[in-house]
């Protein structure tokens, strides 16, 4: 089961207030012409985008559709970003256009005006309303509330307190998600000794973690975006604090999974970003053919243990091993 929004209208409340409701997601029907899609992203440098870009390519492939894509590089270049939204947008070939935002205010009134002639859809990332006529993704934010919920869980009844270090990720995205974390935790004996923001970067991710542990001996967790988590796998162990100091992540990853399977990450929550890139192509294509559709999609945040990873289909969330970035697919004239 799937979270699908109900269909908006020109009377209805922004996309951003539109409410979901279970349903189950219904693939588009292959494309009537060869339409060609712009999608732009903040980057592929990890296996969460890299999902994304799988579920996009694949499902392109699938409808007989073109996608071409932009990656800006890191959440950090904004500047980048608009500039590959506005190539877009002069690109007469162009149908339509695919955000993949590096922050909500990514649009610009000038960029507003320029992509004005396109449906323009938001993708994954929270984006303002305001020149978007859809959007496929899971409020992110919920995401932290997740990771929230799974520590209050493990709290012993007798511990005093449960201090944990907190690494939410680029501070540019992710300060909803550490609001709803702090929700989550507020008024239980979860206590959040460091919060360090930092780029989705591995080795961004590693000093931090490392620079926390120097200053905060007491903490029992770490937990936040899953390059933090990848690293903290061999960094407890070089501690020799693995068993001691658990890790749980925001998101999903191979590296991630593995984690679970064998006892190194105790949880991380998904959203399903193979799913969402294969959305985001069919919300797109059903757009562009003026078929019915619902305006927002997303699929339903699931927490990842080792007690349900087996009943879980990872193939939604993991693009395959060998799968390697694409930077444009045109549609193939023998399927």
């Amino acid at each position: 089961m799937f979270a699908l929004a109900q269909p908006a209208s020109g009377g209805d409340p922004p996309l951003s207030e539109i409410q979901a409701r279970p349903s189950d997601y219904v693939p588009a029907r292959k494309a009537g012409r060869a339409w060609v899609l712009c999608a732009v992203i903040p980057h592929i440098k990890d296996a969460y985008w890299l999902a994304v870009n799988y579920g996009m390519a694949e499902e392109a492939r699938r409808l007989g559709v073109e996608v071409r894509f932009a990656e800006a590089g890191g959440y950090a270049r904004q500047d980048v970003q608009r500039e590959q939204i506005l190539a877009c947008s002069k690109d007469p070939g162009v149908h339509a256009l695919l955000v993949g935002a590096v922050s909500r205010d990514i649009l610009t009134p000038q960029l507003r005006h320029a992509t004005a002639h396109l449906p323009v859809i938001g993708i994954v990332n929270a984006i303002d309303d305001a020149g978007v006529v859809a959007t496929v993704g899971v409020d992110w934010d919920e995401m932290g509330r997740a990771a929230g919920a799974f520590l209050v869980n493990r709290i012993k009844r007798d511990e005093p307190e449960l201090p944990i270090a907190w690494f939410p990720g680029p501070r540019s995205v992710s300060e909803g998600v550490d609001r709803k974390f702090r929700q989550a935790i507020e008024g239980s004996r979860v206590v959040v000794r460091a919060t360090s923001w930092g780029d989705t970067g591995k080795a961004v991710q590693r000093n931090l973690l490392q620079q926390t542990l120097d200053q905060h001996l007491d903490v029992r967790y770490v937990v936040g975006n899953a390059l933090m988590a990848e690293a903290a796998i061999s960094v407890l162990r070089e501690r020799g604090l693995h068993g001691r100091v658990g890790i749980v992540s925001t998101y999903l990853t191979p590296a991630i999974q593995r984690g679970i399977l064998r006892g190194s990450v105790l949880a991380a929550s998904t959203d399903f970003p193979v799913l969402q890139g294969r959305m985001s192509i069919g919300l797109a294509v059903n757009l562009l053919e003026k078929r019915p559709t619902p305006l927002h999609i997303a699929p339903v945040i699931r927490t990842v243990t080792a007690d349900n990873i087996q009943t879980i289909d990872v193939a939604d969330s993991l693009p395959p091993v060998l799968f390697a970035p694409q930077f444009v697919v045109r549609p193939d004239a023998s399927r």
